[in-house]
């Protein structure tokens, strides 16, 4: 992200402006993470972590999981509001912490190298795209793809706006922007669509807005 961008995320962190984040392990996750057909011991990446109690998830499923996160507060809060003690040690341009099974990086996402974070065989993405400014979503999933090993499944979940002539009765497809930045490289499924409505991000509008929780299964196309 750009430095303004970073200092935003930071600030929020440091104001505990963090509605983002989820008190409880993603139903999406629980439910779909089996079909990405992973073994226990295979290595999962997790962008743009926070303090997200699906680390914690995914490591009691057998896996090695390494997180990206900027703020320091965050990871220092995932550690200690979960009742672990965390080693510490410089990784390239980035700190680790560490503890078990679970990794989280801390710094920033650009900074990171395939070396930093070992073999991967799958990310899970919640809500990265969100998080990201639109005009950094290319840049991130060009060094997402420097990064881990083109063989990689990704499960992305993502919140979208309905467009404007969609209903709640209408069927759903793969948003224009997903198959815009993923369906290059890989074979794109929309496994679930669940329509629900939450609070306008614009404090002075008070009232709920229908948004499309989605969960796409990203396959990598054949290296043909």
């Amino acid at each position: 992200m750009t430095g303004r961008d970073n200092e935003l995320w930071q600030q929020s962190w440091r104001d505990r402006n963090t509605a983002f984040h989820q008190k409880t392990v993603n139903p999406h996750l629980v439910r779909f993470w089996s079909s990405l057909g992973l073994q226990a011991a295979d290595r999962v990446f997790v962008p743009l972590c926070g303090k997200s109690l699906d680390l914690l998830w995914l490591a009691g499923q057998g896996h090695s999981v390494i997180g990206v996160e900027l703020s320091p507060l965050a990871v220092r809060a995932f550690f200690r509001e979960n009742r672990l003690q965390a080693s510490r040690r410089q990784v390239g341009k980035l700190t680790l912490w560490e503890n078990g099974r679970i990794g989280i990086l801390c710094g920033d996402f650009f900074q990171l190298t395939a070396a930093d974070l070992g073999d991967i065989a799958a990310v899970f993405d919640r809500a990265s795209l969100t998080a990201l400014p639109d005009d950094i979503r290319a840049a991130y999933l060009a060094h997402l793809a420097r990064i881990v090993p083109a063989a990689c499944k990704v499960l992305l979940l993502t919140t979208e706006e309905p467009e404007g002539w969609e209903t709640a009765g209408q069927p759903f497809a793969v948003a224009d922007e997903i198959a815009g930045l993923y369906a290059a490289t890989f074979d794109i499924q929309l496994s679930h669509v669940e329509s629900v409505f939450e609070a306008d991000p614009d404090p002075a509008i008070a009232e709920l807005v229908r948004v499309e929780q989605k969960v796409y299964l990203l396959t990598p196309k054949s290296q043909d």
